[in-house]
């Protein structure tokens, strides 16, 4: 197969691409100008190079085969530097332009646009691009290589990164303004054992560090609901229908406006970080440069300081 490789086009690649983010060959088409036969062609064609199949049907979808998801990471890498490439070339013809893509996880959306407008204030020809998205989304496309900067609570383990520590991220029990707990003084973790707990999804970054302290004191929380929105789950708790774990900075401005109250539960917050991370193999663009020393430098002070929540230990 791999002689025949090079006779595979950088065309057919980002059809095939294509094709698999838009669903079908048709919306395809539309979305590359070309006519959908012109699609199925070529695609064909690409099979019949490599002699594997690129594409099943699962109904009206159209999913990948395991040739297809190579191809289509192909693709993914390919525009990735070529993309670069574009960026380098804007700014060795102009210093304060380029583009740069950021990945944020959901959980810092509350404070990362204001240190970004911060930055584009002081940088208004730079092109930002900001991504928002849960741990699973942003840490893929990051590996992929489709972040200049990315702001997550783990930097990934398993590949050559820069990372650095932006600043402490507090995690806190929350209720409703009125809720019995939240008008008591401290309370043991064991106090809780009975009340209902709206969580985030299987596998969420604050469900596991939740699970975790619980399992710790010996409890097994009474799930009431799982939602796959801070923003729900805040409404939620708000119309008292159960406590929740959370980023302390995630519910910053409820707190400060009275309609959320922070449960001062022995053993909280449980701190954990922020960092900027950038792959170690992507070269960086002087924007993008620009952009991770001003978020270094100036990041910390964006970060939201909640009533109700200590300062870090270590005065952070």
């Amino acid at each position: 197969m791999l002689k025949f490789m090079k006779n595979v086009t950088l065309k057919q690649l980002r059809l095939v691409r294509a094709a698999h983010e838009k669903g079908s060959f048709a919306a395809a088409a539309e979305a590359t100008h070309v006519t959908p036969p012109a699609v199925t062609m070529q695609i064909k064609a690409l099979e019949e190079e490599i002699g594997l199949p690129i594409f099943e049907r699962d109904g009206p979808r159209l999913v990948p085969t395991a040739a297809g998801q190579e191809l289509i990471d192909a693709a993914r890498r390919i525009d990735a530097v070529l993309s670069d490439a574009r960026d380098s070339l804007r700014a060795m013809a102009r210093i304060e332009g380029g583009r740069v893509t950021v990945g944020v996880v959901s959980t810092a959306k509350y404070f990362a646009p204001r240190m970004l407008a911060a930055f584009t204030k002081l940088h208004p020809k730079v092109e930002l691009n900001l991504v928002v998205g849960n741990r699973s989304d942003v840490l893929g496309r990051f590996l992929a290589g489709d972040f200049d900067v990315a702001i997550m609570g783990r930097p990934p383990e398993d590949e050559p990164i820069e990372s650095t520590t932006l600043g402490p991220h507090p995690h806190v029990i929350v209720a409703a303004i009125d809720d019995p707990a939240a008008l008591e003084g401290e309370v043991t973790p064991q106090q809780l054992a009975g009340r209902v707990f709206l969580v985030r999804e299987p596998g969420s970054g604050t469900r596991t560090l939740m699970e975790g302290f619980l399992a710790k004191a010996g409890i097994h929380p009474r799930i009431g609901m799982e939602i796959g929105s801070n923003e729900t789950i805040k409404q939620a708790v708000m119309a008292g229908l159960g406590l929740t774990f959370i980023s302390a900075h995630t519910v910053a401005a409820e707190i400060e406006d009275r309609r959320l109250a922070v449960v001062r539960v022995a053993g909280l917050p449980l701190w954990r970080r922020w960092y900027v991370v950038r792959l170690a193999r992507k070269r960086p663009m002087p924007a993008a440069q620009a952009l991770h020393r001003f978020i270094i430098s100036e990041g910390p002070s964006f970060l939201p300081h909640p009533p109700g929540v200590p300062v870090h230990p270590e005065g952070e």
